[in-house]
């Protein structure tokens, strides 16, 4: 996993409350097996129009001006619903870094924290002065001091201890592991024969 540790880019607002992970990405594509190439199918039903091939020119993600957003604002309760793990893939398949809503859906966050993406939690008001950003206006946020630094405002988040640690180190589950490499090495090299 890549380290997360100040990031900067550009935001989409999609400020709908109860974005649920069929949502986010539809149940139709869980059959693929990597985590690549799920960007395409992100919020499939509103990015494409009824012939599921043209790109809807109305819904924001298929606006030229928000093609390179990498930072999406939205609103409460996001990634509620499947444990899904696809959704956080799709989302980070797709360029988004960063996701800024009023609360998510307790697995999806997880999810989000496992595959390098930072959720932050930030009330409406904050939210709706982060979507009033014109796209090309940057936003940064700096995860060691736990802020979001933008035009319209500099912006506190909290975040557990151990997420931010792996976050800044770059550690998923299997980096953690790896760190004990050597003493795994050593326990097999002299576990007990009946074990073999």
């Amino acid at each position: 996993m890549e380290k997360f540790t100040i990031y900067t880019g550009t935001t989409v607002p999609l400020m709908n409350d109860n974005i649920d992970t069929d949502q986010i990405l539809p149940k139709q594509f869980l059959k693929l097996i990597d985590k690549k190439g799920f960007g395409k199918y992100l919020m499939y039903a509103w990015r494409y129009l009824d012939d599921q091939y043209t790109e809807d020119p109305e819904f924001i993600f298929n606006k030229p001006e928000y093609s390179k957003a990498t930072i999406l604002i939205t609103g409460d309760n996001f990634g509620a619903g499947s444990s899904r793990e696809h959704a956080a893939w799709a989302l980070a398949d797709y360029g988004f870094k960063v996701v800024i809503a009023g609360s998510f859906g307790d697995i999806h966050y997880n999810n989000e924290l496992n595959n390098g993406m930072l959720p932050i939690v930030q009330p409406l008001e904050v939210r709706q002065k982060l979507a009033s950003l014109k796209p090309t206006d940057e936003v940064t946020v700096d995860l060691e001091e736990q802020k979001i630094i933008s035009p319209v405002g500099e912006f506190s988040f909290e975040i557990d201890g151990d997420w931010k640690n792996k976050l800044l180190n770059g550690l998923d589950d299997i980096g953690i592991t790896l760190q004990y490499e050597d003493l795994i090495a050593a326990y097999e090299k002299n576990r007990p024969a009946y074990w073999q």
